[in-house]
């Protein structure tokens, strides 16, 4: 069911949060904090931002609960893989990522290039490593427009994924990526897209197909969009609930 803005209230109320002012702390998950303002971002139309992003990524990560096998990396690592200015404090910031050790990689790919402007940009895409295919992958909402953004993180991260002695991983624009209907929700398509990569991955029997998760993106994503935003505020909603009564 739908959780609008009153039920909201009425549930910070409930659990003592309704008279405070400000962009309040509203939830702790994992590494990232929600504050209040991020469920005006959910409610829409807006942008997510970089928390939401991360928050849902996180969650991801505890249904698929092989930590060497899928790993979902936040946006700020993401951003600083994308920007680092040196090779040598590049490898030195990858090594304890151990990213050679997963199957699946997903990067959530912004296109904000100021390094001194946090939660810059305004279009997120996704890039997508399967180490069975020693290939990156790209989905865009949007006809491509972080096609650069998503290059530039692939060129800087590609050194390493592969394993030692592997041909260099390949690069793939995905053309039949589900596209957007406004300009606001290529945050929602983009943790559409991980949620059914990270089902197909863990789905038995469907590795192995010639066309990988692209089929299930096609059919699926169209459809999870129009409630993902509903579905993401219902769990936080959830998990405030649980956080409360601890």
């Amino acid at each position: 069911s739908r959780i609008d803005k009153e039920n909201q209230v009425f549930f910070l109320e409930s659990y003592g949060m309704g008279n405070t002012s400000g962009d309040d702390k509203i939830l702790s998950y994992k590494d990232v904090v929600l504050r209040r303002s991020d469920l005006d971002i959910l409610n829409g139309p807006d942008f997510l931002n970089d928390r939401v992003i991360e928050f849902y990524l996180s969650y991801l990560s505890t249904l698929h609960t092989s930590p060497t096998t899928i790993s979902l990396i936040p946006p700020c690592i993401t951003f600083w893989i994308s920007n680092c200015p040196d090779a040598e404090s590049l490898k030195d910031f990858m090594k304890p990522l151990k990213l050679r050790d997963s199957e699946l990689l997903i990067f959530p790919v912004n296109n904000n290039e100021n390094v001194e402007l946090a939660e810059g940009g305004s279009h997120w895409s996704l890039l997508v490593y399967y180490k069975e295919a020693n290939s990156f992958f790209h989905h865009d909402s949007f006809m491509g427009v972080n096609r650069w953004n998503a290059k530039q993180l692939f060129k800087a991260i590609s050194p390493f994924v592969s394993d030692d002695g592997a041909a260099a991983a390949a690069y793939r624009e995905c053309s039949d990526t589900p596209q957007q209907k406004n300009w606001y929700d290529c945050g929602v398509y983009a943790l559409a897209i991980a949620k059914v990569i990270c089902q197909w991955f863990s789905s038995e029997g469907m590795k192995n197909r010639d066309d990988l998760w692209f089929t299930d993106v096609k059919e699926t994503v169209p459809d999870l969009v129009k409630h993902l935003r509903e579905d993401i505020l219902e769990l936080i909603n959830k998990l405030m609930s649980v956080s409360a009564s601890k």
